[in-house]
């Protein structure tokens, strides 16, 4: 059999090809994948010249080998690699995902990092937290596995998206067994006022990362256009602003006097939604950077009571 470096380079060049932009990364991933290891034991048997059926712990390399080249073939189609993997990090959590569900992206860590940060600033120990558009779980499962105590409503429209939620909180719970009983999904809009109405004046924040993407400007990468549910990509407006203020004013609702908003967004979005949260009774509005350095969510506090 070839090394591991052959492999990976020539599972690159065909990737490369194909139009993808991490074609090594995903090489090296799938290869981990496929033979049950992880991206470390890859990049060591790349340094030491080792051949593949090094990677082969309790198993013959040929059936290894048999799953890579299938993952392989599926990546050059543009299937995303995490569909293909089935699961996706975030922050501190493993999820799973798959056909009908947004895979959840980097930068949607940082809508998270806000609630938790601002939940530590406020001595919040039973920090009541809604994410509206919850998706496969990502924001509301990490923040109720990062601030212990917390209880979390997570509102999803899609009945196919919210089996996926229900994975993910069943695994999540495996490692953080409090979370049975914290977490509820509600299948809802989450535009719409009467959504969790019981709960309106009472939440301490609400995260959410609701469809933004504008109606004029469809994806260019096939693995998004083509595998995110519309349900989740589209902000329902040319503009994209449609269902993102919806959600703020739904949040608005929502929160009690002082309490926070955080919500990603289009990086063409920031100045005007900042503005209309303005107007729905909301104050110390901020748009913040993502990792590159571009306007992506915004924080705001709903108008402390007087």
């Amino acid at each position: 059999m070839a090394t591991v470096f052959e492999t990976v380079r020539s599972a690159a060049d065909e990737l490369r090809a194909a139009g993808v932009d991490t074609p090594q990364h995903d090489a090296k991933l799938l290869l981990a994948e496929a033979f049950h290891t992880d991206l470390q034991h890859v990049d060591k048997a790349m340094l030491m010249g080792d051949g593949v059926e090094r990677l082969a712990e309790k198993e013959d390399a040929e059936p290894a080998m048999e799953r890579f080249q299938t993952m392989l073939a599926r990546r050059v189609k543009r299937e995303p690699l995490q569909h293909i993997t089935g699961h996706a990090p975030f922050r501190y959590l493993d999820l799973k995902v798959g056909p009908g569900v947004f895979i959840p992206r980097p930068e949607t860590e940082l809508v998270v990092q806000e609630g938790v940060d601002w939940a530590t600033r406020n001595g919040m120990y039973r920090a009541k937290v809604v994410d509206l558009c919850a998706g496969s779980g990502a924001i509301g499962l990490a923040f109720a596995s990062e601030v212990p105590g917390s209880e979390v409503w997570a509102v999803e429209k899609s009945a196919t998206t919210a089996e996926w939620t229900w994975r993910n909180l069943d695994e999540t719970a495996k490692r953080y067994p409090a979370i049975a009983g914290n977490y509820h999904l509600d299948i809802a809009d989450a535009t719409q006022m009467p959504t969790l109405s019981q709960l309106d004046g009472t939440i301490d924040i609400v995260l959410t990362n609701p469809p933004y993407v504008p109606l004029a400007d469809i994806p260019e990468q096939s693995e998004v256009r083509d595998y995110d549910p519309d349900l989740a990509l589209y902000g329902g407006s040319a503009d994209g602003t449609l269902i993102p203020e919806r959600i703020i004013a739904r949040a608005a609702k929502l929160l009690r006097a002082g309490g926070l908003m955080v919500m990603e967004h289009d990086i063409t979005q920031g100045e005007r939604l900042a503005a209309f949260a303005r107007t729905c009774g909301f104050v110390d509005v901020t748009v913040h950077n993502d990792y590159t350095g571009r306007p992506r969510y915004l924080t705001a506090e709903k108008q402390p009571a007087q």
